[in-house]
């Protein structure tokens, strides 16, 4: 089986409208409460440059990527590369993440995806991560 399959995918109600959500996911500021204290560059258009700088577990990092596609309210997907994985910097290496909005009732249904897990376990480990994630963007959103 390759990595490709080895899809980690996470799923989060968020009692708020899509595009307060929307707004989360693309304010720097927001990133930074949810995302680990992450601070993140990017002017937000497909083709752009994305990166992440920050520290994670006691290392600090600089991960990159670019925008594929994005439908503001719907749909925002980039592709990610971390030099802590100790992988080589070519296309290869590169998650794709996928991030999709749809309003359910009063909430705004959240599901990531992300591929190109090397391993069951580091499938097991992205997932989790983004669960993590996704519930702290639900706590900011929601205001608590």
């Amino acid at each position: 089986m390759g990595t490709e399959n080895l899809i980690a995918k996470a799923e989060e109600a968020i009692l708020a409208k899509v595009d307060q959500v929307w707004k989360a996911l693309v304010d720097p500021d927001s990133i930074k409460q949810y995302m680990f204290g992450t601070s993140v560059q990017s002017d937000w258009k497909k083709g752009s440059k994305i990166t992440w700088q920050g520290e994670w577990k006691g290392k600090k990092y600089e991960d990159r990527g670019e925008i594929t596609k994005i439908e503001p309210n719907k749909v925002l997907q980039y592709t990610h590369f971390s030099p802590l994985s100790g992988l080589a910097d070519k296309p290869e290496n590169y998650h794709t993440v996928t991030i999709s909005l749809s309003a359910v009732g009063n909430h705004t249904k959240v599901i990531l995806t992300q591929d190109k897990n090397l391993s069951e376990k580091a499938q097991q480990e992205s997932q989790k991560n983004w669960e993590n994630m996704l519930g702290s963007l639900k706590e900011v959103v929601e205001g608590h």
